[in-house]
Protein backbone atom coordinates (compact mmCIF):
# COMPACT_ATOMS: atom_id res chain seq x y z
CA UNK A 1 0.00 0.00 0.00
CA UNK A 2 1.15 3.52 -0.66
CA UNK A 3 1.91 5.67 2.40
CA UNK A 4 3.78 8.70 3.62
CA UNK A 5 7.46 9.04 2.76
CA UNK A 6 9.83 10.82 5.14
CA UNK A 7 11.32 13.95 3.63
CA UNK A 8 9.16 13.91 0.50
CA UNK A 9 8.27 17.50 -0.40
CA UNK A 10 4.96 18.45 -1.97
CA UNK A 11 4.98 19.54 -5.61
CA UNK A 12 2.11 21.94 -4.80
CA UNK A 13 2.62 23.40 -1.27
CA UNK A 14 -0.66 24.62 0.20
CA UNK A 15 1.06 27.49 2.04
CA UNK A 16 1.85 29.14 -1.30
CA UNK A 17 -1.84 29.06 -2.23
CA UNK A 18 -3.20 30.71 0.92
CA UNK A 19 -4.48 34.28 0.78
CA UNK A 20 -1.84 36.96 1.38
CA UNK A 21 -3.11 37.59 4.89
CA UNK A 22 -1.84 34.12 5.93
CA UNK A 23 1.54 34.40 4.18
CA UNK A 24 3.28 35.55 7.38
CA UNK A 25 1.02 33.64 9.81
CA UNK A 26 3.30 31.04 11.42
CA UNK A 27 0.43 28.93 12.82
CA UNK A 28 -1.37 28.76 9.47
CA UNK A 29 1.84 27.90 7.60
CA UNK A 30 2.76 25.12 10.05
CA UNK A 31 -0.78 23.74 9.92
CA UNK A 32 -0.86 23.45 6.13
CA UNK A 33 2.71 22.11 6.12
CA UNK A 34 1.34 19.09 8.00
CA UNK A 35 -1.24 18.64 5.27
CA UNK A 36 1.53 18.87 2.67
CA UNK A 37 3.27 15.89 4.30
CA UNK A 38 0.06 13.87 3.99
CA UNK A 39 -0.69 14.94 0.41
CA UNK A 40 2.88 14.76 -0.96
CA UNK A 41 2.67 11.00 -1.77
CA UNK A 42 -0.65 11.57 -3.55
CA UNK A 43 0.89 14.27 -5.75
CA UNK A 44 3.90 12.03 -6.37
CA UNK A 45 1.68 9.15 -7.52
CA UNK A 46 -0.43 11.39 -9.75
CA UNK A 47 2.68 12.96 -11.32
CA UNK A 48 3.86 9.51 -12.51
CA UNK A 49 0.54 7.63 -12.69
CA UNK A 50 1.29 6.05 -16.06
CA UNK A 51 4.24 4.13 -14.57
CA UNK A 52 1.92 2.45 -12.07
CA UNK A 53 0.21 0.66 -14.94
CA UNK A 54 3.47 -0.60 -16.45
CA UNK A 55 4.41 -3.83 -14.64
CA UNK A 56 8.11 -3.24 -15.38
CA UNK A 57 8.11 0.14 -13.56
CA UNK A 58 5.36 -0.08 -10.94
CA UNK A 59 6.26 -0.71 -7.28
CA UNK A 60 6.28 -4.47 -6.65
CA UNK A 61 3.30 -4.48 -4.29
CA UNK A 62 1.25 -2.49 -6.81
CA UNK A 63 2.33 -4.82 -9.62
CA UNK A 64 1.10 -7.79 -7.57
CA UNK A 65 -2.21 -6.01 -6.94
CA UNK A 66 -2.43 -5.21 -10.65
CA UNK A 67 -1.94 -8.92 -11.27
CA UNK A 68 -5.22 -9.58 -9.45
CA UNK A 69 -6.96 -7.18 -11.84
CA UNK A 70 -5.72 -8.90 -14.98
CA UNK A 71 -5.87 -12.48 -13.69
CA UNK A 72 -2.13 -13.18 -13.74
CA UNK A 73 -1.19 -16.77 -12.85
CA UNK A 74 0.86 -16.06 -9.73
CA UNK A 75 0.86 -17.51 -6.23
CA UNK A 76 2.76 -14.76 -4.41
CA UNK A 77 5.97 -16.80 -4.01
CA UNK A 78 7.58 -16.02 -7.37
CA UNK A 79 10.69 -13.89 -7.77
CA UNK A 80 10.13 -10.25 -8.72
CA UNK A 81 11.10 -10.57 -12.43
CA UNK A 82 8.67 -13.48 -12.88
CA UNK A 83 5.84 -11.55 -11.17
CA UNK A 84 6.37 -8.54 -13.43
CA UNK A 85 6.56 -10.73 -16.56
CA UNK A 86 3.39 -12.65 -15.59
CA UNK A 87 1.43 -9.43 -15.04
CA UNK A 88 2.66 -7.94 -18.32
CA UNK A 89 1.74 -11.07 -20.29
CA UNK A 90 -1.62 -11.83 -18.61
CA UNK A 91 -3.85 -10.17 -21.20
CA UNK A 92 -2.00 -11.87 -24.06
CA UNK A 93 -2.21 -15.26 -22.30
CA UNK A 94 -5.97 -14.94 -21.94
CA UNK A 95 -6.23 -14.62 -25.74
CA UNK A 96 -4.28 -17.86 -26.37
CA UNK A 97 -5.59 -19.79 -23.34
CA UNK A 98 -6.39 -23.41 -24.10
CA UNK A 99 -3.78 -23.69 -26.86
CA UNK A 100 -0.41 -25.41 -26.77
CA UNK A 101 1.34 -22.05 -27.11
CA UNK A 102 -0.71 -20.58 -24.26
CA UNK A 103 0.12 -23.53 -22.00
CA UNK A 104 3.85 -23.32 -22.75
CA UNK A 105 3.89 -19.57 -22.07
CA UNK A 106 1.94 -19.91 -18.81
CA UNK A 107 4.36 -22.55 -17.47
CA UNK A 108 7.41 -20.59 -18.65
CA UNK A 109 6.23 -17.44 -16.89
CA UNK A 110 5.46 -19.34 -13.67
CA UNK A 111 8.72 -21.32 -13.47
CA UNK A 112 11.14 -19.47 -15.74
CA UNK A 113 11.72 -22.70 -17.69
CA UNK A 114 10.15 -23.79 -20.98
CA UNK A 115 8.31 -27.14 -20.63
CA UNK A 116 8.05 -30.01 -23.08
CA UNK A 117 4.43 -30.48 -24.13
CA UNK A 118 3.20 -33.63 -25.87
CA UNK A 119 -0.37 -33.72 -27.12
CA UNK A 120 -2.55 -36.04 -29.16
CA UNK A 121 -3.99 -33.45 -31.56
CA UNK A 122 -2.82 -32.55 -35.02
CA UNK A 123 -3.70 -30.70 -38.19
CA UNK A 124 -3.16 -31.57 -41.85
CA UNK A 125 -4.73 -31.24 -45.27
CA UNK A 126 -5.24 -33.54 -48.18
CA UNK A 127 -6.11 -32.82 -51.81
CA UNK A 128 -8.37 -35.89 -51.87
CA UNK A 129 -11.55 -36.38 -49.86
CA UNK A 130 -11.71 -38.88 -47.01
CA UNK A 131 -8.05 -38.49 -46.10
CA UNK A 132 -6.70 -39.81 -42.83
CA UNK A 133 -7.30 -37.86 -39.64
CA UNK A 134 -4.19 -36.41 -38.00
CA UNK A 135 -3.23 -37.00 -34.38
CA UNK A 136 -4.56 -39.76 -32.15
CA UNK A 137 -8.14 -40.83 -31.62
CA UNK A 138 -7.83 -40.58 -27.86
CA UNK A 139 -7.15 -37.09 -26.44
CA UNK A 140 -4.12 -36.77 -24.17
CA UNK A 141 -1.79 -34.07 -22.91
CA UNK A 142 1.53 -34.52 -21.12
CA UNK A 143 3.66 -31.69 -19.71
CA UNK A 144 7.25 -32.40 -18.70
CA UNK A 145 9.20 -29.76 -16.79
CA UNK A 146 12.91 -29.91 -15.95
CA UNK A 147 13.99 -27.85 -12.92
CA UNK A 148 17.36 -27.53 -11.15
CA UNK A 149 15.97 -28.51 -7.72
CA UNK A 150 12.34 -29.66 -7.96
CA UNK A 151 10.15 -30.07 -4.89
CA UNK A 152 6.70 -31.65 -4.41
CA UNK A 153 5.34 -28.09 -4.32
CA UNK A 154 6.63 -27.56 -7.88
CA UNK A 155 4.71 -30.59 -9.10
CA UNK A 156 1.55 -29.41 -7.34
CA UNK A 157 1.99 -25.93 -8.83
CA UNK A 158 2.52 -27.36 -12.32
CA UNK A 159 -0.54 -29.60 -11.94
CA UNK A 160 -2.74 -26.66 -10.91
CA UNK A 161 -1.37 -24.49 -13.72
CA UNK A 162 -1.93 -27.12 -16.41
CA UNK A 163 -5.43 -27.85 -15.08
CA UNK A 164 -6.31 -24.15 -15.46
CA UNK A 165 -4.60 -23.50 -18.82
CA UNK A 166 -5.43 -26.70 -20.78
CA UNK A 167 -8.47 -27.19 -22.98
CA UNK A 168 -11.36 -28.11 -20.68
CA UNK A 169 -12.02 -31.51 -22.28
CA UNK A 170 -8.39 -32.67 -22.35
CA UNK A 171 -7.14 -35.28 -19.84
CA UNK A 172 -3.56 -34.56 -18.80
CA UNK A 173 -0.50 -35.75 -16.90
CA UNK A 174 2.43 -33.76 -15.55
CA UNK A 175 5.99 -34.69 -14.70
CA UNK A 176 8.73 -32.72 -12.95
CA UNK A 177 12.31 -33.92 -13.14
CA UNK A 178 15.65 -32.56 -12.00
CA UNK A 179 18.63 -32.08 -14.27
CA UNK A 180 21.99 -32.95 -12.67
CA UNK A 181 24.26 -29.93 -12.99
CA UNK A 182 27.42 -32.06 -12.91
CA UNK A 183 26.39 -33.76 -16.13
CA UNK A 184 25.45 -30.53 -17.88
CA UNK A 185 28.83 -28.93 -17.02
CA UNK A 186 30.60 -31.42 -19.29
CA UNK A 187 30.95 -31.35 -23.01
CA UNK A 188 28.68 -29.10 -24.98
CA UNK A 189 25.72 -30.99 -26.40
CA UNK A 190 25.85 -33.73 -23.75
CA UNK A 191 22.46 -35.18 -22.84
CA UNK A 192 21.63 -34.31 -19.19
CA UNK A 193 20.87 -37.09 -16.72
CA UNK A 194 17.48 -36.79 -15.06
CA UNK A 195 16.15 -37.93 -11.73
CA UNK A 196 12.42 -37.87 -11.32
CA UNK A 197 10.66 -36.20 -8.41
CA UNK A 198 7.24 -37.76 -8.88
CA UNK A 199 6.01 -41.03 -7.46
Amino acid sequence: MRGSIDGLGSSAPIGMMLPAVFADDDLAQRFVAGLDDVLAPVHSVLDCLDTYFRPSLAPLDFAEWLGDWVGAETEGVEREPLVRAAVAAAAHLHRIRGTRRGLVEAVRLAFGVRPEVTESGGASWDARPLGGFPGQARPALHVHLRLPDPTPADRHRLDALVAAARPAHMPYTVRVTAVDRADTDGAEGAVPTERTSER
